[in-house]
């Protein structure tokens, strides 16, 4: 897996430099559920008590003891399109889980870490016979 190297790439760079933990959770060809779990796990380094489901992912995501101690923390999600067409109501609840982690770590006080959580757009041109990729989501609440 690999990172489109603009804009992200320095971006990037500055939040490591800075003492950030970056992560890069690269999409491409994740189709469903299991396997955005299973991708999810891998390149987040989640802990081996992560269940593999919404709920599980919530949790970990509010319990970042299993990162370094770090001066914030960075995910870039790149090459997300193509999951987010293919299970628009799955990848709706991605993104709510994704705000709802980043909401709890703004809110947390007590001078913890950031919380950031960047959605990488496609790279102008996009991959041949890709077609349009959906457009990026308006961010909303998660109810209940």
């Amino acid at each position: 897996m690999t990172l489109e190297p603009q804009p992200l790439g320095p971006a990037l760079a500055a939040a490591e430099e800075a003492g950030w933990t970056t992560l890069r959770l690269d999409l491409d060809r994740v189709r469903g559920k299991a396997g955005l779990m299973t991708r999810c796990g891998e390149a987040l380094r989640l802990p081996e008590w992560f269940g593999g489901n919404w709920d599980a992912l919530v949790d970990v995501l509010q319990d970042l003891t299993w990162l370094p101690e770090a001066a914030g923390r960075l995910v870039a999600v790149t090459s997300w399109q193509g999951y987010a067409g293919a299970r628009p109501a799955e990848w709706e609840t991605f993104v709510e889980v994704l705000e709802e982690a980043v909401d709890f770590w703004r809110g947390s006080g007590g001078g913890e870490p950031a919380f950031v959580v960047v959605l990488a757009a496609p790279e102008a041109g996009g991959r041949p016979g890709s077609g349009a990729p959906p457009p990026t989501p308006r961010l909303k609440r998660r109810r209940g």
